[in-house]
């Protein structure tokens, strides 16, 4: 289990300390984050964000306790919060360390009281357990815990008069029911905040009020949240006494009656699971140890499938195919959590419809959403994976059995054509998008702005779709079915690619190639990430020459550190800082904003194109450095969607996504530790 710790260096003022964030999941799609000093800067920033159902509707339950020491009559308050108009509470000056070891823990010192206070969920439930633990000084003192309660969305906001709860408590819990118009449809639900010692009171300043969030005032939004503080518990404590105090918090059904474990077991079952899926993984090497750390977080259950499923990004991202098929290589095979590869390939295949994998899985009674071309050409190459890490007979009957027929069924739709203008055309290239769709991953549209179009044969799409022609030549030939159909196709394919894909000029591959009048029209000179692809995926259509100026291409104007920029910054269109209003981030998104999950494909392609040597894994090794030291910068522990493509490349959007750490695992394991499944 990977630790790291942080001294008063790391928050020697209110904007130092928020500058780091750290979260922890429940495995159902709840979640509880806050920052390196316990200040909330998001609308998502709390305790207990619980799912309503799994993985969605998630609302948050306990933003955050208020912790005073009193010492005979002197009150000194722990909380940093950032008040309306920039006023701060700087409770994290008494702050002494931050630790982080798979769950938080904050230990704080006030004259010769010590406080710490460890966070942690119980796996399967909406449950967040803090454990106290006190050493009294000298004198009498108290510790008094004021618990700021809410049920609200997590991406949205709660106003005083919205917080209605009928309220009630006995010597030791808290029960609140959420009521009044302002709960959504969720009625139904209690919160129960047990504490295992302490006395409650009732306090007269029943709201916290005007608690301001910086993040959302950078990222132009509403800034402004209230929360319900109805209690307080007193802890007395006598001189030099020593205490665990064991508190929990949960959301229930109103009919439910729940165990209440210790704080203390709920924080030592994480850390042992955590061990455990560590040493599964058995790299023993502490980049990979973390990295196998930090995909579990994004592995949960889907209650509408019956089955996990890949949550794409914290905090806001739900599950998407794009996504899944993206990151399940790292999160899952190169873990070695091959049951729950299986599972995820299993629901997708029973929801394939048209030839086209979903990008959004239904939920109360909602069709999925099949806006994507390159999701079910990824499921290809995750089945593939699948098989070459696991191997066995059973894999090879499970796959012919319940997936092989889904994937002829694709292969089929992609020739004749389906939704979202795709087809292949007459050069048995495939075309994709039209009007205003976006279905590659570059799919930012604004009202009728399509930021990138990339409408026509895009160039990942194609490296996908040879990919795809030949992976399905190997299970023909493997279920010893005919396999000359998939064989010559591919070969059109990759003649066609190689005749119409190379950019002579830059020395790589266009993005994307549309005939109009036997010209080539369209983004096809900007140079972008996505051929990559082309170059790393287990089948390939490039000679090794053009590899290789391929990578030196993406090396010399893509590379940005922790990530590889979606446009170069040579280009005039480039973007280079994604930051400000929705409006401005959304046209720099795919416009040179570097994104984390291109660059495991980078590495994988630039060992490829060097042979294996060892000197190329060491230089390998060293272009992951600063993905690296993110980990530890960043959301503690987990690598971010997208990062400024202009240096020092500050991270932005998500803090913690699923195909950044997927990728970035699968190609350090795969390419630098070993060279096992190439």
């Amino acid at each position: 289990m990977i630790t790291r710790k942080y001294g008063q260096g790391s928050f020697k003022s209110f904007k130092a300390g928020i500058e780091r964030e750290w979260a922890i999941t429940n495995g159902i799609g709840g979640y509880a984050g806050s920052t390196l000093i316990g200040a909330n800067t998001r609308k998502h920033h709390g305790l207990l964000i619980a799912s309503l159902h799994a993985p969605v509707e998630r609302h948050l339950i306990l933003s955050r306790i208020n912790e005073t020491v009193r010492i005979e009559d002197k009150d000194y308050s722990l909380a940093a919060v950032q008040r309306k108009g920039n006023v701060l509470e700087e409770g994290q000056k008494y702050l002494q360390r931050f630790v982080f070891d798979a769950v938080p823990s904050y230990t704080y010192r006030v004259q010769d009281v010590f406080l710490t206070k460890a966070i942690s969920m119980e796996y399967g439930k909406n449950k967040t357990a803090i454990l106290y633990e006190i050493e009294n000084g000298s004198r009498h003192s108290e510790i008094c815990l004021t618990p700021l309660f809410n049920f609200r969305d997590h991406s949205s906001f709660s106003l005083p008069e919205q917080l209605c709860f009928e309220a009630s408590h006995d010597r030791h819990m808290i029960t609140l029911v959420p009521e009044g118009p302002h709960i959504d449809g969720h009625a139904g639900y209690k919160i129960k905040f047990s504490v295992s010692e302490g006395n409650i009171s009732e306090r007269n300043e029943t709201y916290d009020t005007d608690m301001e969030l910086q993040t959302e005032i950078d990222t132009g939004m509403s800034a402004i949240d209230n929360n319900f503080t109805p209690y307080d518990i007193w802890i007395p404590l006598k001189p030099y006494e020593k205490k665990k105090v064991s508190v929990i918090c949960c959301l229930q059904k109103k009919d439910e009656e729940e165990e209440i474990k210790s704080a203390d077991s709920i924080i030592e079952a994480s850390k042992k699971r955590m061990e455990a899926l560590i040493e599964k993984a058995g790299y023993k090497d502490e980049l990979a140890d973390a990295l196998v750390q930090a995909a579990d977080a994004f592995i949960v259950d889907r209650v509408s499938t019956g089955s996990k499923t890949v949550l794409a990004g914290l905090p806001w991202f739900t599950d998407w195919g794009r996504d899944t098929m993206i990151a399940l290589q790292g999160l899952t095979l190169a873990t070695k959590r091959y049951e729950d590869a299986r599972g995820i390939l299993r629901t997708f295949a029973k929801y394939v419809k048209d030839g086209l994998v979903p990008n959004m899985f239904p939920d109360e009674g909602m069709p999925p959403f099949y806006n994507t071309v390159d999701a079910s050409l990824l499921y290809f190459y995750s089945v593939y994976m699948y098989l070459k890490y696991t191997g066995g007979e059973e894999d090879f009957l499970f796959v012919k059995e319940e997936i092989y027929p889904k994937l002829k069924e694709i292969i089929t739709y992609y020739k004749k054509g389906t939704l979202f203008h795709i087809y292949m055309d007459k050069d048995s290239l495939i075309h994709a998008g039209g009007d205003l769709d976006q279905v590659t991953w570059m799919d930012v549209r604004v009202d009728d702005w399509v930021v990138t179009p990339r409408h026509g044969k895009p160039v990942e799409i194609n490296a996908l779709w040879y990919n795809a022609l030949k992976v399905m030549e190997f299970l023909a030939k493997r279920y010893l079915e005919d396999a000359g159909g998939y064989h010559e196709l591919a070969k059109a394919v990759k003649e066609s690619f190689n005749q119409k894909f190379w950019n002579a000029e830059k020395q790589c591959l266009y993005d994307v190639v549309e005939e109009e009048r036997n010209r080539t029209v369209g983004n096809n000179g900007q140079i972008r990430p996505n051929q990559i692809w082309a170059v790393f995926l287990p089948f390939t259509m490039l000679s090794p020459e053009k590899e290789k100026k391929v990578v030196e291409t993406v090396w010399s104007h893509l590379y940005a550190g922790c990530g590889l920029r979606s446009l170069s910054p040579e280009d005039e269109e480039y973007k280079g800082i994604y930051f400000g209003k929705l409006h401005d981030r959304d046209a720099a998104y795919h416009q040179g904003t570097a994104w984390a999950f291109p660059l495991g494909g980078f590495i994988s392609a630039y060992v490829k194109v060097n042979g294996y040597s060892e000197e190329s894994k060491l230089f390998a090794r060293k272009l992951l450095e600063p993905a690296e030291d993110h980990m530890w910068d960043g959301c503690i522990g987990s690598i971010a969607e997208i990062f400024d493509g202009n240096p020092p490349h500050i991270s932005r959007g998500c803090y913690a996504q699923a195909w950044s750490v997927g990728e970035i695992l699968r190609a350090y394991t795969e390419d630098i530790l070993t060279k096992v499944y190439r």
